[in-house]
């Protein structure tokens, strides 16, 4: 039987089961996607842009209305195989009062991709936006990048793209390994040679925007542990980057702080783009 730090398959399972520890899961997620209801018809939006043939190859655009606005592309989570793009909107109100073009991304899911072809449509988003972005006159002060969960990881592999400017991630999982040897990988069927090969852990591309590793402080120990390891990779390197714990926050909290104008990640975002500058 494989080990991961002296974890068998059943003690991964409890060590990634965000939701067993926030019994009000359920409810975030409905509560999310009535607000992300609520923004997308308060909003102007330009709606399921096309950056690839897939179903899921979709990007909205809220602009927000301010010249030389910096643009920010968001991915939610889901482990790779839940969720959508409407349902994780609503954290365009924290960017788009800070300033940003928001830019919310989808992308395929397990069983019917491979974590390959999920992995190369994050870059395949930022490259799209690299081109369409001046096109339509937004994004001028730069492209950054933010996701939670799956949509960190994602987001983190895109980091080497030379259009971004800098990331704020938020409870990535950023080595597959003990994705791999638990039951979600039933879905997913990565190997070891894939999940080592989509890991941003191993992946480190030869430059790295500046970079923010948030999570909750209230997280599963397995969760801050990979944050606190990636961003010391990454400063092991000589990259800028840091890992930040949120105060009495848990793995669905967290996301609050991004979508409230005056939430914590909303004003490290905003932060970010100062950072860029230096």
């Amino acid at each position: 039987m494989e080990l991961y730090r002296g974890m068998d398959r059943a003690a991964l399972d409890v060590a990634y089961n965000n939701r067993a520890v926030v019994p009000d899961w359920q409810g975030y997620l409905e509560r999310w996607r009535a607000r992300s209801d609520a923004i997308y018809a308060a909003r102007p939006v330009l709606r399921d842009l096309r950056y690839g043939p897939g179903p899921r190859q979709r990007i909205d655009l809220f602009p927000c209305g301010k010249p030389e606005a910096p643009a920010i592309l968001f991915l939610h989570g889901g482990y790779w195989q839940w969720n959508d793009k409407e349902g994780q909107a609503f954290v365009a109100e924290g960017l788009l009062t800070n300033g940003f073009d928001v830019a919310i991304g989808e992308y395929s899911l397990a069983p019917e991709a491979r974590m390959r072809t999920i992995c190369a449509e994050a870059f395949a988003m930022v490259e799209w936006l690299a081109a369409e972005l001046p096109a339509r006159g937004l994004g001028e002060g730069g492209l950054y990048l933010s996701g939670i969960s799956t949509g960190a990881h994602l987001m983190a592999l895109a980091l080497g793209h030379a259009a971004v400017r800098g990331a704020l991630l938020i409870s990535g999982i950023y080595d597959l390994e003990p994705i791999r040897l638990s039951s979600l990988n039933d879905a997913i069927g990565m190997d070891e040679g894939e999940a080592r090969a989509c890991a941003p852990l191993h992946a480190v591309p030869s430059r790295t925007a500046p970079t923010i590793l948030a999570f909750g402080a209230y997280e599963r120990p397995e969760i801050r542990r990979q944050s606190a390891d990636y961003a010391a990779c990454l400063e092991a390197l000589g990259r800028r980057a840091r890992p930040m714990p949120i105060s009495s926050c848990d793995h669905f909290s967290v996301l609050e702080t991004l979508a409230d104008p005056t939430g914590v990640l909303a004003q490290e975002a905003a932060k970010l783009t100062q950072l860029a500058q230096r």
